[in-house]
């Protein structure tokens, strides 16, 4: 299997964070305006504090795979 250098991997990496964090906090963004503009201000506090945490998990993945050594 071809194996890819750390340094490739980082550029890669952090294109997809780029373009991955840009794409999620309009789509928050955009949900929260257009589905929840009668919510209660708790609903929608609950709403971006949560939204504004989730979007760590993918991308603590995609810098763990970031991170991995080069295989020798």
């Amino acid at each position: 299997m071809f194996s890819m250098p750390q340094r490739l991997r980082k550029l890669i990496g952090t294109v997809i964070l780029v373009i991955f964090l840009t794409i999620y906090c309009l789509a928050a963004m955009v949900y929260g305006a257009t589905h929840m503009p009668d919510a209660s201000v708790l609903a929608k506090t609950i709403f971006y504090v949560i939204g504004g945490f989730l979007w760590v998990v993918p991308a603590m993945g995609i810098v763990w795979w970031m991170q991995k050594p080069d295989k020798s």
